[in-house]
């Protein structure tokens, strides 16, 4: 796969009776952040990352319990993000695109209430992911702006002759930027 830039535009933030409104069944379809105050991490803290993949924004954030975690009684704040660009992929494609985005985000951001014992990126992913960067755009909280899957896939987990400039035969290789 050559390399994917994924752009995500975020909206935000809502609180739960807002997020009805993402209903439209041709776009409400992506990520979804919860903010919120953490016993460990204080108040405002990246909470969860999910997918809205198979059903809408307000079907699937709507399903969550979210009064279970007791997050400061109701004050949290939940932004949306929509996969963006310059044409719409087939529906199996931009429900992989979404899988790839929320599984490159959680590993790169480590939510306080994701799974923490999960490897969001497989074998099978990895592979797929080292090519993927990823472009927040909009109110996207606290994600870093971007995000490369380079960075977190196994290619550069032991790469042949790797050393600090200096250690190598000169090259007369020019990078081209």
């Amino acid at each position: 796969m050559p390399d994917r830039i994924v752009h995500l535009q975020w909206e935000g933030p809502f609180h739960l009776p807002e997020i009805k409104k993402f209903s439209d069944k041709n776009v409400d379809y992506g990520i979804y952040q919860v903010y919120g105050r953490h016993p460990v991490y204080g108040g405002n803290t990246l909470l969860y990352i999910g997918i809205a993949r198979d059903q809408t924004f307000a079907k699937r954030i709507g399903q969550e319990d979210w009064k279970d975690l007791e997050l400061d009684r109701g004050k949290y704040q939940i932004y949306v993000g929509r996969l963006a660009g310059t044409f719409t992929p087939s529906e199996s494609e931009w429900k992989r695109q979404i899988k790839l985005a929320e599984a490159l985000l959680i590993t790169d951001h480590s939510p306080a209430l994701n799974k923490v014992n999960v490897s969001y990126l497989s074998e099978e992913t990895d592979k797929t992911v080292k090519d993927l960067h990823i472009l927040n755009w909009g109110d996207y909280g606290t994600l870093l702006p971007e995000i490369s899957g380079l960075r977190w896939s196994s290619k550069f987990d032991s790469p042949p002759d790797y050393a600090y400039y200096g250690n190598h035969k000169r090259s007369k290789f020019i990078l081209s930027i």
